[in-house]
């Protein structure tokens, strides 16, 4: 389990096998990319920072655009490096509309896309009922058998993408 970004604090260290510190969204993507290019079996778990920090929660709604724009930019290279059973889960933790009056986690719905040369194309999950299906289907995925307390209560959609 390799963490880049705040992942490692974020879960105090448990089940993380490396974690990488990152300066910004894009040193994430690089640090990312590196990994990427490394043999590895398992979870790499990113989670670049900024577009909570410093654009959701300081409603700055160009950085916001500015920072989905270079993610964009980015990502042809991420696809790129990755291996034929790789998959790439996008996703957030929380929403963070930087258009909202308040600077708080908002309310909307968070997306969740996937890439991978075995995914199948055009799947619409719907609205999921709990963010565990996410750990649900990457358990399953690596077959994994959570313990029980780690209260992995989601449905895995893995069957629905593969």
């Amino acid at each position: 389990m390799i963490a880049v970004g705040k992942i490692n604090d974020i879960f105090a260290g448990r089940g993380i096998t490396r974690f990488l510190r990152t300066s910004g969204n894009a040193d994430g993507v690089e640090k990312t990319k590196v990994i990427l290019k490394e043999p590895f079996e398992g979870l790499c778990f990113v989670n670049l920072v900024d577009f909570d920090m410093m654009y959701g929660h300081r409603n700055d709604i160009d950085g916001y655009a500015a920072a989905i724009s270079a993610f964009d930019k980015a990502l042809p290279d991420i696809l790129q490096l990755m291996q034929p059973l790789d998959i790439l889960m996008i996703t957030a933790d929380h929403g963070c509309d930087p258009s909202t009056p308040s600077t708080d986690h908002s309310r909307e719905g968070i997306p969740l896309l996937l890439f991978g040369a075995e995914i199948t194309k055009g799947v619409n999950l719907h609205t999921r009922q709990t963010f565990s299906d996410i750990a649900a289907t990457i358990a399953e995925y690596l077959e994994v058998t959570p313990d029980k307390e780690d209260h992995i209560s989601g449905t895995s959609f893995l069957s629905s993408v593969l």
